[in-house]
């Protein structure tokens, strides 16, 4: 699914929500550059994509709380760090240390009411999916707990990532990585020296570092031979494709039984979302739909999947605005960033730094 604009904003965004070895819990592309407050409404430092209802926001203390739809503070800005909520809840780092990733500081989850459901006790935590969170003890070690915050899978795991449809990817002291089920029990025996998560029935896997990706099912079988060029859990199966480089390091799409559908011509892809995909090409952006037609021409600088039926785009001018699947430009890119559209409504920021909510529309909501 999970969830993130600038070069920098995505770097930012992505090291503080990755696990050991590059999970995301969700990454939304929600920029994290700096803003300052001002008289129109900005006032946040950071801001991130709705979820559930809520989107996090940071002030000019470097505090993380929650907005409402209608831009109003229901959770006060109080923590170090917080993630989106999911399922319910949101993990949030107390305040021990001023560092936010001091090892004095500990890992916990609020409710939407912001009341603590679950005590600071964890080293790291990460969003609940599947009705399970993914945990790491003083030890280093990963588990999972459910909402109660009962430890339902033990913390012996050198490195895991979220549940995603009914298992989880963990890796065990030999460095070699399998699945287990929601019972803890290994269900595909740790032997990849690499593993994506499931997505559509499909995983990635990988036998060495620079071994080339191929595609187990639930089961462990290899589906899908281990010949393609694509970093693991960079992409995943999506609305039945997934990008997948040549020899020449072009790019295209297979499906779901390792047919080349989309021929591998484009310089960069992204994954297909809404019924179309991000395509580059000569340093250009545009989109196609999943017979390969160029539906919406290369011509922008930067843009981004498809949500809520609008698409993050950025001109040459390097401001940002909205296309819809029409490709027509539908919110003009006067804005010095923005997120992707959640729950009908996006954040952008203004040439004076300043963070407002805008609706399908252009219009700012707060």
């Amino acid at each position: 699914m999970n969830k993130l604009f600038a070069t920098s904003a995505i770097l930012l965004s992505l090291l503080s929500t990755l696990s050991a070895w590059g999970q995301t819990t969700v990454i939304k592309r929600a920029s994290t550059q700096k803003t300052s407050q001002g008289k129109s409404g900005g006032q946040w430092f950071y801001s991130y994509s709705f979820s559930e209802g809520l989107a996090r926001v940071a002030n000019r203390n470097y505090k993380d709380g929650f907005v409402n739809k209608a831009g109003q503070q229901v959770i006060q800005c109080k923590w170090s760090e917080a993630g989106a909520f999911s399922e319910g809840l949101a993990w949030v780092i107390d305040n021990k240390d001023e560092y936010k990733h001091s090892p004095k500081n500990k890992y916990g989850y609020i409710d939407k009411s912001g009341k603590l459901a679950i005590p600071f006790t964890w080293k790291r935590a990460w969003s609940f999916s599947d009705g399970l969170a993914l945990v790491q003890d003083d030890n280093e070690k990963y588990g999972f707990i459910d909402k109660s915050g009962n430890i339902v899978i033990p913390c012996k795991w050198k490195s895991a990532k979220s549940f995603s449809e009914g298992m989880a990817a963990v890796k065990d002291d030999k460095d070699k990585m399998g699945f287990i089920d929601k019972a803890g029990s290994v269900v595909i025996p740790c032997e990849w020296y690499a593993v994506g998560q499931f997505s559509e029935g499909l995983a990635s896997v990988r036998q060495s570092k620079y071994g080339d990706t191929g595609f187990v099912d639930k089961s462990g079988t290899l589906i899908i031979p281990c010949k393609w060029h694509v970093p693991i859990g960079n992409h995943s199966f999506s609305e039945g494709l997934f990008a997948v480089m040549d020899d020449k390091y072009e790019k295209g799409f297979i499906d779901r039984d390792g047919n080349v559908v989309i021929p591998c011509k484009w310089s960069d892809t992204r994954d297909f979302s809404e019924g179309l995909a991000a395509v580059q090409e000569n340093g250009k952006w545009g989109f196609i739909d999943k017979e390969g037609n160029l539906v919406v021409s290369c011509r922008w600088k930067k843009a981004w999947p498809f949500s809520d039926g609008m698409a993050l785009v950025q001109d040459d001018s390097d401001k940002f605005g909205y296309i819809n699947k029409a490709g027509t430009l539908a919110i003009p890119c006067k804005w010095k960033n923005g997120t992707d559209f959640s729950e009908g409504l996006a954040w952008v920021r203004d040439s004076s730094h300043w963070w407002h909510i805008i609706n399908k529309q252009g219009q700012i909501v707060k």
